[in-house]
């Protein structure tokens, strides 16, 4: 039976998965896109997420928490130099899957998974939404500046 047991092995002994997922997150970080199955996008996802949580606080024993799950030193460099500036506000969810279709040779579901903050395409239409709208009736006009008539009150009559 596999009560509880929610971790996707990918078809993988322990040490490889582990080896591949480094490698995979190494890549990520390097290139800030890539493309791969949707299995092994998800598996991805956990595994590199928490990492770059710890990427935020630029400390000793977070970088030795890093090195040790990434084992590559150009990658955590690279993390904790530009990956945790551009994050640094984003409360989490820092990657996004995107899912591209299926492989010719066997079919497989691909993805592509990216880091969110690196995506100009997706970011400039949330930028773009900033700008406020400008009414035709008030024109340039502050509203403070606009004098008020009061017609049909009794004021003016007293």
């Amino acid at each position: 039976m596999r009560h509880g047991k929610k971790f996707n092995h990918l078809g993988r002994q322990t040490a490889h998965r582990k080896a591949m997922l480094a490698n995979m997150a190494c890549s990520l970080i390097e290139h800030k896109r890539i493309n791969t199955t949707v299995a092994k996008a998800k598996a991805l996802k956990q595994f590199v997420e928490p990492i770059i949580t710890k990427s935020k606080e630029d400390t000793t024993h977070n970088r030795r928490i890093a090195f040790s799950r990434l084992r590559q030193k150009e990658a955590v460099t690279e993390l904790f130099r530009e990956v945790a500036t551009k994050v640094a506000d984003r409360p989490g969810g820092y990657t996004r899957i995107i899912k591209l279709g299926n492989r010719l040779g066997d079919n497989a579901d691909m993805a592509m998974i990216e880091l969110v903050d690196y995506n100009e395409i997706y970011n400039a239409g949330k930028a773009k939404k900033k700008t406020t709208r400008r009414s035709r009736r008030g024109g340039s006009k502050p509203a403070a500046a606009v004098p008020v008539e009061n017609k049909g009150t009794n004021e003016e009559e007293e």
